[in-house]
Parts: C-alpha cells; sequence; structure tokens
C-alpha cells in the first residue's frame, strides 16, 4: 500500500500465490503534469507518505508487515527500497506502461530480480552491466516482448535454465462473493448499533459495493437487524 499526499491518493494492491491480484487508488482521475522528457508523473502523482507491504504464509504465525518512507513517488524504485531497508534483500524492479493517444493502456509489465545471498561478487557485477544497458521498460513491452524474453534481456551473459524457469499468467480477482458478504457484513456491524438501526428504520435496506471488484451487495432489512443484535 502506497499511502502518499499526490493526487492520486492511497494505491492498494493484492495478491495471491496463485497470481489473483486486485489493485484500486482513492482518486483514479489524477493527471498531474508530465515530467520534462514527457513521460508519465507518477512520483508526482504519488508524492510523499509511506508504502507498506504485508507478507503472510500458511506456515507462518502472523503476516510480516514492513514500513517504509516513500523516496521517489516511482513504483518500482521504491518497492526496491523496500526490499533493501526493510528485507535486506538487494533487488532491482522496473516497470513500464505503453499508452495509445487516448490513453488506454496497450501494455504494461516489469521485472524483479534479487540477489541470494551466496551470489558472487562476479556474477552481480554481470547483472549491473546487463541491467544497465537494457532500453527502458516500457519500450520493451511496447516491443512485444514476453516475460521470458525479458528475462533472458536482463539476465544477459548470465544466461537462464530454462529446465527450472516456470510460468504462470496473473488474472485480476474475482472477489469470493461469500467472502465478500461477510466481509461487508462486518463493516456494517462495526458501524455501531444505533447506525444499523437508524438505516433499518429510515431505508430498510442497505448497498455496499466492493472497490476492488464493483460488485453491489443489497442486505436486507432481516440481514441488517441480525447485524443489529450481534454488536
Amino acid at each position: 500500500t502506497f499511502k502518499g499526499d499526490g493526487p492520486i491518493g492511497q494505491i492498494i494492491a493484492i495478491s495471491d500465490n496463485t497470481g489473483q491480484v486486485k489493485g484500486l487508488v482513492s482518486n483514479p482521475n489524477a493527471d498531474p503534469p508530465l515530467r520534462p522528457d514527457g513521460k508519465l508523473n507518477v512520483g508526482a502523482a504519488v508524492g510523499r507518505g509511506f508504502l507498506t507491504v504485508a507478507r503472510a504464509h500458511p506456515q507462518w504465525k502472523a503476516p510480516f508487515t514492513g514500513t517504509v518512507e516513500i523516496t521517489t513517488g516511482e513504483i518500482a524504485e521504491d518497492i526496491a527500497v523496500y526490499l533493501q531497508d526493510s528485507e535486506q534483500v538487494n533487488s532491482a524492479v522496473a516497470v513500464g506502461v505503453s499508452l495509445d493517444r487516448e490513453l488506454n493502456i496497450r501494455s504494461a509489465g516489469g521485472y524483479m530480480v534479487q540477489v541470494l545471498p551466496f551470489a558472487s561478487d562476479e556474477t552481480i557485477e554481470a547483472l549491473e552491466r546487463s541491467i544497465s544497458s537494457l532500453p527502458s521498460t516500457t519500450d520493451m513491452i511496447a516491443d512485444g516482448l514476453s516475460a521470458r524474453e525479458m528475462a533472458e534481456k536482463v539476465l544477459g551473459d548470465l544466461g537462464s535454465l530454462p529446465e527450472i524457469a516456470t510460468e504462470s499468467t496473473p488474472s485480476y480477482g474475482p472477489c469470493c462473493r461469500d467472502d465478500l458478504r461477510g466481509r461487508m457484513m462486518r463493516a456494517l456491524a462495526s458501524m455501531g448499533r444505533k447506525e444499523v438501526d437508524s438505516i433499518i428504520e429510515e431505508q430498510g435496506q442497505v448497498e455496499m459495493t466492493c472497490e476492488f471488484c464493483k460488485e453491489t451487495i443489497v442486505f436486507k432489512e432481516d440481514e441488517l437487524a441480525t447485524a443489529s443484535k450481534e454488536l
């Protein structure tokens, strides 16, 4: 979660280990002036504030959460700083997006390379040379490079190991409707009994919309009454 003071507001991205992702921003209409080089000014849109990352694993007793200050507002740069400062992992992170003349997204992608503790200085130097010679991530995406082709360019002379490489295709959502109903019901209950009773009296029902998937669920009077009794 990026929580900056820029016009885009809060940025939230969620992913599970199967590649299902969800995300939202507080103000999707934010439109800061372009950078002097004509590129999107993501840093100005995000502003200054804090980046928080939470990780969970079935074998962990509790999720791990780390927070760092936003340094530039550029997504990839700040994630790399987070990985270094909070998790002590040296990483190279880059993202890019290609837009058409109507500002519709044609393609988007990026890469992340992490240096393992046993990596030699020669390996790190080779990786640094390779990355420094790459074209911009946006250009690689616009040129139609696949994830595998981009990975091979990033690794350069180090080469890849096709026999252990794996691929997966991410997908957006969807939210589980049963889980969604439960979370929305808990949100209603957290409003307090007086507020819930007021909704029952004035409206008899309430509509709630998930900001991630935009699905709307209508809670009828009997469900609102149940929420009120649980308080």
